[in-house]
C-alpha cells in the first residue's frame, strides 16, 4: 500500500469511528428525556473535554504557548467571535515566540 492510499484509508477510518461515535451517541440517548441535571451535565461536556485537551499542553511548553494561552482566554472571556479568538491566540503566540 503507498503512502498516499494510507493516508487516504486513515482519514477514511477515522471519519468513520467520529461518526459512529455521533450516531451511537444519539442512538443511546433517543428514549432520554434531557432536562435539568441532565442537561446541565452534557452542556458542560464539550468545554470540559477541550480543557482536558488544551491544560497539559499549555502547561507543558514555553512561556510563550502558556501566555498565549491567556491571552486567548481573556478574548474567550470577553465573548469575542470564535474566529477574533482564534486569531488573537494565533497571533498572540506567534509574536510570543519571536519574543521568547
Amino acid at each position: 500500500m503507498s503512502d498516499d492510499l494510507l493516508t487516504v484509508a486513515t482519514i477514511f477510518a477515522m471519519a468513520t469511528v467520529t461518526y459512529l461515535t455521533r450516531i451511537g451517541g444519539l442512538y443511546l440517548m433517543r428514549g432520554v428525556r434531557v432536562r435539568g441535571r441532565l442537561k446541565a451535565a452534557l452542556d458542560a461536556l464539550p468545554p470540559a473535554v477541550l480543557m482536558a485537551v488544551i491544560a497539559p499542553t499549555v502547561l507543558a511548553t514555553g512561556p510563550a504557548e502558556t501566555i498565549a494561552a491567556v491571552i486567548t482566554a481573556a478574548a474567550a472571556f470577553l465573548r469575542l467571535p470564535m474566529i477574533a479568538v482564534v486569531a488573537i491566540g494565533v497571533a498572540a503566540v506567534v509574536a510570543l515566540r519571536a519574543f521568547f
